[in-house]
């Protein structure tokens, strides 16, 4: 049986239900994290929180004074415990606007949910075979205030993994209306040429991802840089990051080929254990 966190309440996931006019489900209302539980403990659960309460503030959502990053996060570890799944997990933590309109009163009264996963470890590790990826065609991000949130409004990332599907990769490139790659469906983008590393800056739309930044504050001389799909085709090494995968090699893009050296390097330099 799986338990499912609603608002603080553990519930029998085949009971567990939110009202129809919830604002995520009406709108995609709403913001979430995707946090990486390992021996009871949230990884990087500081950058988790400020995000998601940064987050909050900007689509001025509320809630109650006692749910705090604390609070939250000890309701993440008791789902997780409730759940048996302490030793490895996957856990979404999802909040959520309020009922009615748009101009509802009760739109920026927030609420919560809370699910965990099964995990297997070889998610977590460095991939042998490298990712086979393509580019999103017909989809473009706009670069706007609300580019570097994880929100629950995410059908332009919905239909490029349609498109991957389709095409047989693991994954795809999005661009932003500039026609600048700035992620993939679930990760953030770096590549590296001549020995550096570069990633797309925010400003180009891309989530603010907590592994993005935990690789540029380990590593201190990653550049920001636009990526045009020239540069990534010229580029030597490319890699996704995110909270659960941590890196993922890219194997390929089309005919071209990328190799992983310095990718194993920085690796095992941010994650040594």
């Amino acid at each position: 049986m799986q338990y499912i966190n609603i608002n603080g309440k553990l519930i029998d996931s085949a009971k567990a239900g939110l009202p129809v006019d919830n604002g995520a489900f009406r709108y995609g209302y709403g913001l979430f994290e995707t946090l990486l539980v390992r021996n009871g403990s949230i990884a990087l659960a500081a950058s988790h929180m400020e995000r998601l309460f940064a987050g909050m503030l900007q689509l001025r959502l509320g809630l109650p004074p006692r749910m705090d990053a604390a609070w939250l996060q000890s309701q993440v570890l008791n789902t997780v415990a409730k759940n048996k799944l302490d030793a490895l997990c996957r856990v979404r933590l999802q909040v959520s606007a309020g009922g009615g309109g748009l101009f509802s009163t009760t739109a920026g009264k927030a609420s919560f949910v809370i699910e965990c996963f099964e995990l297997a470890e070889e998610n977590t590790t460095l991939n042998e075979n490298g990712l086979v990826m393509g580019i999103a065609e017909g989809l473009q991000k706009s670069a706007d205030s609300l580019g570097n949130l994880k929100t629950c409004n995410a059908l332009i990332y919905a239909m490029a993994a349609r498109q991957a599907k389709e095409n047989k990769w693991n994954d795809a490139f999005v661009c932003n209306t500039n026609g600048h790659i700035i992620e993939s469906t679930i990760a953030n983008a770096f590549w590296i040429k001549g020995g550096l590393v570069y990633t797309p800056p925010l400003a180009d739309g891309c989530i603010a991802g907590v592994m993005r930044r935990y690789i540029m504050e380990a590593l201190k001389n990653v550049t920001e840089q636009h990526l045009s799909a020239e540069m990534l085709m010229d580029a030597d090494e490319v890699f996704l990051t995110n909270a659960i995968k941590r890196i993922k090699w890219v194997g390929s893009i089309g005919n071209k080929t990328y190799g992983n050296a310095g990718i194993k390097k920085i690796y095992s330099e941010c994650f040594p254990i």
